[in-house]
């Protein structure tokens, strides 16, 4: 059966891959520049939301992540970080995502004075907020930075040990991937890994393979942001269904990047085929334009995902969640029993 938006939307969802300043209102946007008494390029709504979009059609990653430019100067206080944070989970909380795992670079927060402890005291604090009034799971992902000296980063992650179990349950790293290779990296994940700390990796989206192998055998990684290019490497591919490691793929930004030139080249189906652990989610909702409920339809569109094929993809997502126990053993009970429940809706 073909399902509706209606039908995509009331299904329980999971979001792994979420960047926080890539998810911001533009109302919001422009109360807080009045707030903090800051110009921005334009009031009007229309005009500064396109401003805070990627084209559908980006140069590459890089040319997609130059729209963070227009929102960073705004999140420079506990206060907007906290509100954005909170707002975020109502977003999730409209399109019945129960529950989400928010991704932020905190030295990108510091321009106004505040510490790597600010960030995510204020991060975490709006998530809470959000989940006790919309009733979804959250937690935070601490990312590090392509570009970003050793020292930088280490600073994250080490302040990272903090919080894990406290609102924070894994690091990433994330940005030009394509100019700065995740080997670059090793020292400061290696650390991650004697912390304790889960380890997801932004690789396979502007540069191959040989990215995703590093930053699963010499970083650490459990999981892979985006990962589309696996299927540069059919020994690698088959290395990763063994390991189990879980794709977060991010249909709608992965298009815009040129992580693939088009639908028909998507490699959804065909990892899920060869027994991938691909999750669907979104990247950044403000930026991309989208929620999960979009995603999920426009994959059945482009690439003729089935209602079996969306079911499944829900349930890899539920399995490769990094909630800590004994929450993630409860919520995976009461999120698989809602799945269910929405199945037999569908066969009413």
């Amino acid at each position: 059966m073909t399902l509706t938006n209606e039908q995509l939307k009331s299904m329980p969802k999971i979001e792994l891959h979420l960047h926080l300043d890539g998810s911001v209102l533009p109302q919001t946007l422009i109360e807080l520049a009045a707030e903090q008494g800051k110009e921005l390029p334009t009031t009007a709504i229309e005009e500064l939301s396109s401003l805070m979009r990627a084209p559908e059609t980006c140069l590459d990653l890089n040319d997609y992540l130059r729209t963070f430019d227009v929102v960073l100067p705004y999140l420079q206080t506990a206060e907007a970080l906290e509100r954005v944070a909170y707002e975020v989970v109502d977003q999730c909380a409209s399109d019945h995502v129960r529950y989400v795992e928010v991704r932020f670079a905190p030295q990108l927060h510091r321009l106004g004075g505040l510490s790597i402890d600010d960030v995510y005291e204020a991060v975490i604090r709006g998530m809470n907020r959000g989940e006790k009034q919309f009733g979804v799971i959250v937690r935070c992902i601490g990312i590090c930075l392509r570009g970003h000296s050793e020292e930088q980063n280490m600073e994250v992650v080490e302040a990272a040990q903090a919080y894990l179990h406290k609102g924070l349950v894994a690091v990433d790293l994330a940005g030009a991937e394509a100019l700065y290779p995740p080997e670059l990296y090793a020292p400061v994940f290696v650390r991650a890994q004697q912390l304790g700390i889960p380890i997801t990796i932004h690789a396979g989206e502007a540069g191959g393979a040989q990215n995703i192998e590093t930053s699963v055998l010499k970083l650490g990684a459990t999981r892979i942001g985006h990962g589309v290019r696996l299927q540069e490497d059919s020994h690698l591919l088959q290395q990763m269904v063994e390991r189990g490691i879980p794709l977060e793929f991010c249909p709608i930004s992965n298009l815009q990047t040129k992580a693939v030139t088009a639908w028909e080249l998507y490699p959804i189906v065909d990892y899920m085929n060869k027994g991938i652990k691909v999750t669907v989610n979104t990247d950044n909702l403000t930026v991309s334009h989208t929620s999960l409920t979009k995603e999920l339809l426009t994959l059945q569109q482009q690439c003729g995902l089935t209602t079996e094929d969306i079911v499944q993809l829900q349930r890899n997502a539920v399995e490769s969640i990094f909630l800590e126990q004994p929450a993630r053993e409860e919520f995976i009970q009461t999120y698989d029993a809602a799945l269910e429940q929405w199945i037999k809706k569908l066969d009413m």
